[in-house]
């Protein structure tokens, strides 16, 4: 009985774990409770759920299949998975650093001996052995515990930043993919202008000619198109660049996706109502909160570890082996030799290390929180901001359309005064310029409104789903 009650402190000393336990920081719900997302109360936005494959409500097969070969094969994926590989390997390293260990080895030793006599020659001796040697660390303060809290929170931040790699890599694509839509379409708007003022600039050469117009007519004219024509090729280099950047981001090389979009389309719409459901609680599943605060959790284990490391640590050692000085006395069982040793070690003279690598630990965790309240900061702006310049960017394109519906009218209008002998052709194509030049302002205002939305899934997080949910 004396025996077993001797091993109750070490019992009650296994149980114990030093260093501070976690506690979870406010989340953002908590700040948005206190005033925020005012900008949600536009009636653009409702609060039916956000999908989280968000790009589908753009309604483009083209860019489904473009997101989707993005997220099966850019290689930030890769390294983001390759990470949270790691990170699950070290987890299972520390789960398995709390078991003892054992290991098997076989000896031979050969010696040649002086003689302890004088004027006798040496002799020699064999030893052969073959034995398990069994060790095993008691966590008697909790680091070993640490250390695997730590682990594991790090592996959630490791999986955090693959669903932020998510969400970026998909809002990136849709981005690259409307403005290649918007500069396609420009591209054949500029030229159709192109071709109006040179037409114009024609009728104008022929009336001079006839002496109804000036050389200023002219060079009016004259600069007007050329300064059509020098718009054609940054839209022409915009084309390439977005082509190639939709190519990397699938993981293709730079030319892979020419032909498949060379054909111009209409720029994507996001939908006429956006669910965006509660901004607060989205944002507090945000991969790139999520990951700070994982990253928290793991810094405030940390600290356990290094207090950890300045109390005494216990281990037990065994060897079990068979031997002797044939190899015939290897599996003789009466050659057992076993041997049972507890060992204490305890660096208590280190002039501090100890304390400054907790103080070290410790200063990291507030590193840590703060970086952790920054990225909460962060994304509420994000989503304020990204809100707020959506609203605003649909009541420019409202504006948009109607002066672009404004100048087909002008257009149709001076069309009848031509036929009527009214007007003349010169002034119709001048309107029809003008027509063109409303409709690339509504192109880029429709890609910006596009953008906008974009914007606004990322800000809340939406892109990424949860393996589980899968």
């Amino acid at each position: 009985m004396l025996r077993h009650s001797s091993l109750l402190p070490l019992v009650l000393l296994a149980a114990c774990t030093v260093g501070p336990d976690y506690k979870a920081p406010a989340t953002p719900s908590d700040a948005a409770a206190r005033g925020s997302f005012v900008r949600a109360r536009d009636p653009a936005f409702s609060a039916a759920p956000g999908l989280a494959r968000w790009w589908e409500g753009l309604s483009d097969p083209v860019l489904n299949g473009l997101v989707q070969d993005a997220l099966a094969h850019n290689p930030d994926i890769d390294v983001a998975q390759a990470r949270i590989r790691q990170a699950m390997a070290q987890l299972r390293a520390r789960q398995a650093d709390r078991m003892p260990s054992l290991s098997a080895m076989g000896t031979y030793v050969h010696a040649e001996l002086p003689s302890i006599q004088a004027g006798e020659g040496s002799s020699s001796l064999d030893f052969f052995n073959l034995g398990l040697n069994a060790s095993w660390e008691i966590d008697l303060f909790g680091g070993s515990r640490r250390q695997l809290e730590q682990s594991r929170a790090t592996l959630g931040a490791r999986q955090a930043n693959l669903s932020d790699v998510q969400v970026s890599l998909s809002a990136q694509v849709v981005h690259a993919y409307v403005n290649l839509r918007d500069a396609q379409a420009r591209a054949a708007l500029n030229a159709r202008s192109i071709a109006l003022q040179e037409q114009a600039l024609g009728l104008m050469r022929q009336r001079l000619d006839r002496g109804a117009a000036s050389s200023l007519d002219i060079e009016r004219l004259q600069s007007q198109l050329d300064s059509t024509r020098a718009q054609a090729q940054p839209l022409h280099g915009d084309i390439d660049a977005y082509l190639d950047q939709l190519a990397l981001l699938t993981g293709r090389e730079p030319g892979a996706l020419d032909a498949q979009l060379a054909t111009a389309a209409p720029i994507p719409l996001p939908p006429a109502q956006v669910a965006i459901g509660d901004p607060a609680s989205l944002i507090a599943h945000r991969p790139d909160v999520r990951a700070a605060e994982r990253a928290l959790a793991a810094s405030t284990a940390a600290i356990g570890v290094s207090e950890a490391r300045r109390f005494p640590s216990v281990s037990f050692m065994g060897l079990l082996g068979l031997g002797g000085t044939s190899p015939g006395r290897v599996l003789d069982i009466d050659n057992l030799t076993a041997l049972g040793a507890p060992m204490l070690s305890w660096s208590f003279l280190d002039f501090g290390r100890g304390a400054a690598a907790v103080r070290q630990s410790e200063a990291q965790r507030d590193e840590a929180e703060a970086q952790y309240r920054k990225a909460v900061l962060a994304a509420l702006q994000d989503a304020e901001t990204s809100l707020s310049r959506f609203g605003n960017t649909r009541l420019q394109v409202a504006s948009l359309v109607r002066a672009e519906q404004s100048a087909a009218r002008s257009a149709t209008l001076n069309s009848q005064r031509v036929e009527a002998g009214t007007s003349s052709l010169i002034d119709q194509l001048d309107i029809e310029r003008q027509r063109l030049s409303a409709a690339m302002a509504l192109s880029q205002g429709t890609a910006a409104l596009t953008n906008s939305y974009v914007n606004v899934q990322k800000s809340l997080g939406l892109g990424w789903a949860d393996p589980a949910e899968k």
